[in-house]
């Protein structure tokens, strides 16, 4: 094997160590592979982050689906129509009532079927949507009148709806969570 001397003079600490070459090049190759594992990494989450990136056009389009779906839901509410809410709701769908329970897919469908939920008036406000990814996370506020099995439901309610796009392209409701908002009176 043939020696080299290293000479380095950057650290100014001059060396004249005899090194073998076969440790010179290993270095090298380990540091060439570090770099292209690193190029690679950014590259994977350059990629990843495009392909989770909705552009403004999609952004808008997407905006239409959910504000068109939360119009969905309201009219559904409103008249009790379980197979259109059907179809809203993810499987696997969980809410948070207003009064702190957990409610079901089949739960919110067998209320609406039975009238132990019933909606008189809903009217939204303040609707904000942000996307993540395949999520959407629509904030807003909504007038309620009606009743529900934990008794009478009327008054304004701060609520969080989490839509995720399917396998199938389609936004479907897989968490709900609302919180009534105390007026001046009621919060002292």
């Amino acid at each position: 094997m043939s020696q080299i001397i290293d000479r380095q003079t950057d650290s100014e600490l001059p060396s004249d160590t005899f090194m073998h070459s076969y440790l010179t090049n290993s270095s090298k190759r380990k540091g060439c592979r570090v770099a292209l594992a690193v190029v690679l990494a950014l590259t994977a989450c350059s990629a990843f982050l495009h392909a989770y990136q909705m552009h403004r056009s999609e952004k808008h389009e997407s905006r239409r689906e959910i504000d068109l779906l939360e119009e969905a839901w309201r009219n559904a509410a409103l008249k009790a129509n379980t197979a259109v809410m059907d179809g809203l709701l993810a499987d696997d769908y969980m809410a948070i009532t207003s009064s702190g329970t957990l409610q079901t897919k089949e739960q919110a469908l067998t209320n609406l079927r039975t009238g132990r939920t019933r909606f008189a008036s809903i009217g939204f406000s303040e609707r904000k949507v942000r996307f993540y990814g395949t999520t959407a996370l629509v904030t807003s506020v909504a007038v309620v009148s009606g009743s529900t099995p934990e008794g009478e439901l009327s008054g304004s309610y701060r609520y969080t709806r989490v839509y995720v796009r399917d396998e199938h392209g389609k936004w479907k409701i897989v968490s709900f969570e609302a919180n009534r908002i105390r007026s001046q009176d009621e919060r002292r």
